[in-house]
């Protein structure tokens, strides 16, 4: 658990931080070229990212962070998220569910905020583009 709250819970807070960075980028220009191109890589020729989906999970118990969301009058939970927003150790997330018939992660609009004390560890999966809304 993160003691220090001057410090925003260490390496999660710093973690995260660098993701919004990332996702704040504008990405609507794939053409740049140079030093200040804003993707890796030699190009960016089908969809620029804008999004790396993360998992949060439990400091105490290990098991991953589970928030419902309901879609077409369908409520489940998931455990896959984007960072939207930090505050002195707090983190906002969108909830994202993964789409079988698109193969790919859907951004929904709700939303939730954790104490960044509750989170032990944050696991990165694959960039993707999630359509925002």
């Amino acid at each position: 658990m993160c003691e220090d709250k001057e410090k925003n819970c260490g390496c999660v807070f710093s973690l995260l931080k660098k993701i919004l960075i990332l996702q704040k980028q504008d990405f609507d220009n794939c053409s740049h070229t140079g030093c200040d191109k804003p993707f890796l890589g030699p190009v960016c020729n089908t969809v620029c990212y804008n999004t790396r989906p993360i998992m949060l999970f439990n400091c105490c118990t290990g098991n991953p962070w589970s928030f419902p969301y309901t879609i077409n009058n369908i409520t489940s939970d998931s455990t896959v998220f984007r960072i939207e927003c930090l505050d002195e150790g707090c983190a906002t997330c969108r909830i994202l569910y993964f789409s079988d018939e698109e193969n790919k992660y859907v951004g929904t609009n709700e939303f939730f905020t954790i104490d960044l004390n509750c989170v032990g560890a944050v696991k990165c999966l694959a960039d993707t583009f999630i359509e925002l809304c």
